[in-house]
């Protein structure tokens, strides 16, 4: 990073945050928490380090990789409240929970755990192992708006209680820390002791998490597994996700994905975790950039003021532009208590429950948002259709202010009414 890009104390978030960032000025990103958004003094040091590798690939591979790696590993550990051997960098959180549920030695009455909630590339995944050889079961637990935690917490310990048990079963629970959609905050933490209580492998899709969730602390809730996205609310390079394993479950991941050169055979580790950090400190040519930008990115967010006023800013946007979205929509935000509200919040948009949920519509919407005909505005928030209405799903971020939602709220009305007369004709 340059000192240019350092001279001062930061300015107020809001409007003022936009120089920091590379968007179109005719487009407004309600969106952050799909793929991130690179702050321009992060992409700096990434453009820095590129060009630091380029001039002598060879000495950066085989000499200075792993020390950066390992600094990156420790400055996350400490983040989450981990050990710097239970962590590992993977390409995202997909990548990592793939390598850890492909890791399982599954057998016929094994079960996956997954939640109507779940991101649909997890769901996907565990219907992909049913479907392989000795096919665990998949049994999902079904979570509808309006609830609780407290009554989550309860129908989810009820849930595995009703699963039929027998002596040498896995049961592996997929269970998100903040669900996509609807963008909500879950009580995993209790979910995790419920595991520990009925015998159950917990494994956390943090995707949203880190940046976002404050006071992450895996040594106190000590799920088995844990992964989280760096480059959606951190602000590093996409993409690059932290994976938890913890020191007890580091034989059941006995490979990295792709296999390393330095995997060893389990009976000729003196361990059951040998060489598990060491796997992933190598399995192939990639480029490091984007896991090393987590250092620039640690370091704009405490230039910036913190994680405290990071998130402070942000949740307290979230909680009035959503009121606000909603007021000017003529509809309802989806948690109203802001239990499970963060930094993303959830408003009913004005589309007939009629029109059935597809991936025609989300495209349409897509289509008309981000790339429309007749007007220059482009706005994005992720619309998704729950418990019978359609919603839209805004990620609020440094730079976001009440004009924000009104932009949203103007394009949703007319949005809306496109796609009902489309569908209708």
């Amino acid at each position: 990073m340059t000192q240019l890009e350092y001279d001062g104390k930061a300015p107020p978030f809001g409007r003022s945050m936009l120089k920091y960032f590379a968007f179109d000025p005719n487009y407004v990103n309600l969106n952050h928490g799909s793929y991130g958004s690179l702050p321009l003094p992060v992409l700096a040091a990434c453009n820095k380090l590129t060009m630091h590798v380029e001039a002598n690939p060879d000495r950066f591979v085989r000499i200075e990789q792993k020390e950066l790696i390992t600094k990156c590993r420790e400055q996350i550990a400490k983040f989450v409240g981990a050990k710097t051997d239970e962590i590992v960098l993977v390409r995202n959180t997909s990548h990592g929970i793939n390598t850890i549920m492909r890791s399982f030695e599954w057998n016929s009455g094994d079960v996956i755990v997954t939640c109507n909630t779940t991101y649909e590339a997890m769901s996907v995944l565990a219907r992909f192992l049913h479907d392989g050889p000795n096919h665990p079961e998949v049994s999902q637990f079904v979570i509808q708006w309006p609830t609780s935690h407290a009554a989550i917490v309860a129908g989810y310990r009820a849930h595995l209680r009703a699963i039929p048990r027998h002596d040498g079963q896995k049961v592996v629970a997929l269970i998100d820390s903040i669900t996509s959609v609807p963008g909500a905050l879950m009580p995993w933490q209790a979910l995790v002791q419920v595991c520990k209580q009925e015998g159950v492998y917990s494994l956390i899709d943090g995707a949203h998490s880190i940046g976002q969730e404050m006071n992450i602390n895996l040594g106190v809730a000590d799920p088995d597994f844990w992964v989280s996205n760096c480059h959606k609310w951190l602000y590093a390079k996409r993409g690059c996700a932290v994976m938890f394993v913890a020191e007890r479950n580091q034989g059941i991941v006995k490979s990295s994905f792709p296999t390393s050169k330095v995997y060893i055979s389990p009976p000729d580790r003196s361990f059951p975790g040998q060489s598990f950090i060491e796997q992933y400190d190598w399995n192939g040519t990639i480029d490091f950039v984007p896991p090393l930008s987590i250092t620039a990115a640690l370091e704009f967010r405490a230039w910036l003021g913190g994680e405290r006023a990071i998130n402070s800013y942000c949740h307290d946007m979230a909680m009035r532009g959503g009121v606000h979205l909603a007021k000017l929509l003529g509809t309802r935000v989806m948690d109203e208590t802001g239990e499970f509200t963060l930094n993303m919040v959830n408003v009913q948009i004005p589309l007939s429950p009629n029109v059935r949920a597809s991936t025609r519509i989300i495209d349409m919407f897509n289509q008309k948002m981000l790339a429309p005909t007749n007007r220059e505005t482009k706005v994005s928030a992720g619309i998704f259709y729950h418990n019978t209405s359609w919603w839209a799903r805004c990620s609020v971020q440094i730079w976001t202010e009440l004009e924000d939602f009104e932009v949203l709220g103007d394009v949703l009305k007319e949005v809306c009414r496109e796609v009902m007369r489309e569908t209708q004709a």
